[in-house]
């Protein structure tokens, strides 16, 4: 029997992400409707950046009811919700696979796919944010995404988050053959990301060098729990 009644799903990485689709399968069995509702195109770490002096466009996608938003993250839940689902809010507003990490206080305000989530959890709905985090040495396996991801929100469906409260998911990277990870409930990391620039002479610009995986933390917290393999479980207050 479906959990819910209608899922609103959506991401940051574009509507034609592997991502989203892989979330669509993942919750196809979880909800008696689903209504996809993402940007038109890539708009990765751009906070909870929303359209409001210039017009927004929406395209609507077959089969289904899936459309794409010419915004952010968060312009797509806002439309969603204000404009498309008027008479219908959704039930449970679900983000991601994002394809990166989204992990410590420093990545719930920077990525989009947060940022799509805390926006539902602004209007009082319960939302989640799904990411994976990626090791450069390993293949992608998204049915090994799909069955963990599955796997958290099945659990989490059974927990009541509060008035302006919201989940933020981390699914690990594994190789083929590891043990399947353990969900754990762990706080947000404090320590910042590491943050560099390399320049390629004295006067030219600055380009990031920051190495994600090198990350900081201090054993206990989603940085541990997810870089340590298991699946992170954070819930995030407004």
């Amino acid at each position: 029997m479906p959990l819910f009644r209608r899922l609103l799903l959506t991401n940051d990485d574009g509507i034609d992400a592997p991502g989203l689709a892989a979330l669509e399968r993942v919750c196809a069995p979880l909800a008696e409707e689903i209504v996809i509702v993402a940007p038109a195109d890539p708009a990765s770490q751009v906070g909870h950046r929303v359209t409001t002096h210039e017009p927004l466009h929406l395209t609507e996608h077959l089969p289904g009811r899936r459309y794409a938003v010419h915004g952010s993250p968060a312009d797509c839940v806002r439309v969603a919700l204000k404009c498309l689902l008027v008479d219908s809010p959704p039930d449970f507003v679900v983000s991601g696979i994002n394809h990166g990490g989204n992990l410590g206080r420093h990545d719930l305000y920077i990525s989009g796919t947060v940022a799509a989530a805390r926006e539902a959890a602004f209007h009082g709905l319960p939302a989640a944010a799904v990411s994976h985090y990626l090791r450069m040495d390993l293949p992608l396996d998204w049915s090994a995404a799909e069955n963990r991801a599955r796997l958290a929100l099945e659990t989490l469906a059974d927990e009541a988050l509060g008035d302006g409260e919201l989940w933020n998911i981390n699914l690990p990277h594994l190789p083929p053959g590891a043990p399947d990870p353990r969900l754990q409930h762990c706080e947000a990391e404090r320590h910042p990301l590491e943050v560099s620039f390399e320049r390629e002479s004295d006067r030219g610009p600055f380009r990031y060098s920051g190495r994600y995986h090198h990350r900081g933390h201090n054993g206990e917290s989603d940085v541990s729990v997810c870089f340590g393999g298991d699946i992170a479980i954070t819930r995030v207050r407004l």
